[in-house]
């Protein structure tokens, strides 16, 4: 376990909650890639109106961040500073409405796409093949075999820094590729859906062959986050970011415990003992060599955030 470099001095200018609140809250474990060091402190509120609350009273000068199911997201070994927020179960709850479905943001795409498969609903199944959340699917706009998180939002609940719970359009929203217009620090708590009348038996064929694409194409049973590279929309070849990682000689390229898929080389692994500053490295030094031989920026689709370790 890495030591952490925060004392717990933090919770002593936070308000009250109902919900949970932790210093010194290791978080790696709490990753797909296994690595990165502790929140400051670990907020797990208990429902929306503790959310609230706790929001309005805090110290605007200490800093709020956001984690989901951590599928996409690569934690600097030196840890996240201020408050971390982590939605628990309350925030996953869902409701079937016709042809609509409201979901909580903390719940688990696989968990909505069968729901929506039980109900009969159709043109949610993309969502067995992305291992997220709801609330980090709004953050990022995700997005899997043909369709993105944009294509189904009728509006999402947000709760702001200052406490404001609000409930916000598409166009708020600010949809783009893999990118959303909200602050960072504004919190989604639940979204409406839309999908259309459908057959279960025809939506659960269609689950199951994308759920199979997926295990024949990528490193599900690695310690791996999701692809960390954007696609880029500056080639004029239109080819895909694995594409351009592959010619530039990346398949299997390592740094330390860190290396490139040879499954799939869009994802970076931790083969077991590498840190995130291994991971990251490995990212850059990928985007390097690509920048060399086709002068195409990658951006990272991954999400980065913390602080580095102190040597």
């Amino acid at each position: 376990m890495q030591e952490s470099p925060f004392t717990s001095d933090l919770l002593d200018r936070l308000p009250e909650a109902r919900g949970r609140l932790v210093a010194n809250a290791p978080l790696a474990e709490q990753t797909w890639f296994r690595v990165g060091g502790s929140a400051e402190v670990l907020y797990r509120p208990a429902d929306e109106e503790d959310l609230s609350y706790f929001l309005a009273h805090c110290p605007a000068d200490i800093p709020v961040t956001v984690i989901g199911a951590a599928s996409n997201l690569l934690i600097r070994d030196g840890g996240i500073p201020g408050v971390v927020i982590r939605l628990g179960p309350s925030f996953a709850l869902l409701k079937i409405e016709n042809e609509e479905i409201r979901a909580g943001a903390a719940s688990i795409d696989l968990n909505v796409a069968r729901a929506a498969q039980n109900a009969g609903i159709t043109g949610l199944e993309f969502l067995c093949g992305i291992p997220g959340t709801i609330g980090g699917n709004l953050r990022m706009n995700a997005g899997s075999y043909g369709r993105e998180f944009k294509d189904i939002v009728v509006a999402a609940d947000v709760i702001a820094r200052d406490g404001a719970r609000r409930t916000m359009t598409p166009a708020e929203i600010g949809f783009s590729y893999r990118h959303v217009a909200v602050p960072a620090d504004t919190v989604f708590v639940s979204a409406l859906l839309q999908g259309d009348e459908g057959d279960p038996q025809e939506i659960l064929r269609r689950m199951q062959e994308i759920q199979k694409a997926r295990a024949d194409s990528q490193p599900i049973r690695e310690r791996t986050g999701g692809s960390t590279f954007a696609n880029p929309d500056d080639d004029p070849q239109r080819r895909k970011s694995w594409q351009l990682i592959e010619a530039a000689g990346c398949r299997g390229l390592k740094i330390g415990h860190a290396k490139v898929s040879e499954k799939h080389c869009n994802f970076l692994i931790n083969t077991g003992l590498a840190t995130a500053a291994e991971i990251e490295n490995l990212g850059e030094e990928v985007r390097s060599r690509v920048r060399e031989k086709f002068g195409i920026d990658l951006r990272w689709e991954i999400k980065r955030i913390g602080v580095e370790k102190r040597q």
